[in-house]
């Protein structure tokens, strides 16, 4: 294959860089006229990604849909919610490109952080940790008898991707039973799994004693845990969000909570991004909160460019592209 040309505006640092350089020796590497954007970010139009047969990072999806000549975008984001449109995909379809992901990227970071979140749940950590950062007091008793084991426990996972698939091995060890819902189950999901519009998903939900939200932002999906299905849920039950905090009616999950309905909520997205310092949501009893850090890691950037170029390998020997959605 002749030399390819490689438009890349991911914000990547130096070490990532290098290896990107040094994996596409013998290929040409364009970076943009303006500044490189993260992971979340939006990318601006940029006449020298018409350049490329391969665009990596965040493009614009109106410049990778007209062109011609690109072949194949990789995005670094697990979502693709703004490449996610009949019309970018009939494009895509009628030249023959493909758009991958990175879900495999994040799907350990995020899987870990929905494991840390029931784990700190079931063991009271939050509670003990406010105490030290208050009053410093000593709840022994209380603690103690507030704890309890996962084992036998009903989870649901809304969504399954790479995310929920890496979770329901993670959670294998602790015994718990687990059940998933999505908009197509496939057959090969390791748990049972439901469409998220069957009957039996209603019931999946009301007998859980955690909801796990993992599901991507959409049309589809926005607003799927209104008032009335944070009403139907197990009451007492813990409701985690690692998905996109558009899938939530924010107003009814405080509600929830602050009636006990819910005996926690623990978000890593919210709708809004940062969320404001004057969202009720900071101060909504027993609601915990991190700041879209479930994906994070410190060698994000490198794995990133090796699942880039794992992809690349593939795309010049014309092998099957991983996190293909396109």
């Amino acid at each position: 294959m002749s030399a390819l040309t490689i438009y890349c505006n991911a914000d990547f640092d130096g070490a990532a860089m290098a290896r990107l350089r040094e994996g596409l020796q013998g290929h040409r590497l364009v970076l943009p006229e303006g500044g490189a954007v993260g992971v979340l970010g939006v990318g601006a139009a940029d006449p020298r990604a018409d350049e490329a047969d391969i665009v990596f990072g965040q493009p614009v999806a109106e410049q990778v849909m007209a062109s011609a000549r690109v072949r194949w975008v990789q995005l670094t984001s697990a979502g693709y919610t703004r490449y996610d449109r009949d019309d970018l995909r009939r494009a895509f379809v009628a030249r023959g490109a493909a758009l991958t992901k990175s879900s495999l990227v994040y799907d350990d970071p995020c899987a870990l952080q929905l494991l840390a979140f029931m784990c700190a749940e079931a063991r009271q950590l939050a509670a003990a940790l406010d105490s030290q950062r208050g009053g410093r007091g000593w709840p022994h008793l209380e603690l103690r008898a507030e704890s309890r084991l996962l084992r036998e426990e009903k989870v649901v996972l809304v969504g399954f991707g790479s995310i929920a698939r890496r979770l329901c091995e993670l959670l294998a060890p602790l015994h718990m039973q687990v059940s998933a819902l999505r908009r197509r189950p496939v057959g090969d999901e390791p748990v049972p799994t439901h469409a998220i519009d069957d009957p039996r998903a209603a019931v999946a939900l009301a007998e859980a004693e955690h909801v796990v939200d993992i599901l991507p932002d959409s049309p589809a999906t926005r607003g799927y845990f209104d008032a009335a299905r944070l009403r139907g849920l197990r009451r007492g039950a813990v409701f985690y969000n690692i998905g996109r905090g558009t899938t939530v009616d924010e107003t009814a999950l405080r509600a929830a909570l602050a009636s006990g309905a819910l005996a926690a909520a623990y978000l890593d997205v919210t709708a809004v991004e940062p969320l404001p310092p004057d969202s009720p949501l900071w101060t909504t009893p027993r609601c915990y909160i991190t700041p879209h850090t479930g994906g994070g890691h410190r060698d994000e950037s490198q794995r990133l460019v090796q699942h880039f170029l794992d992809n690349f390998r593939r795309f010049v020997s014309g092998g099957p592209l991983l996190d293909r959605v396109v």
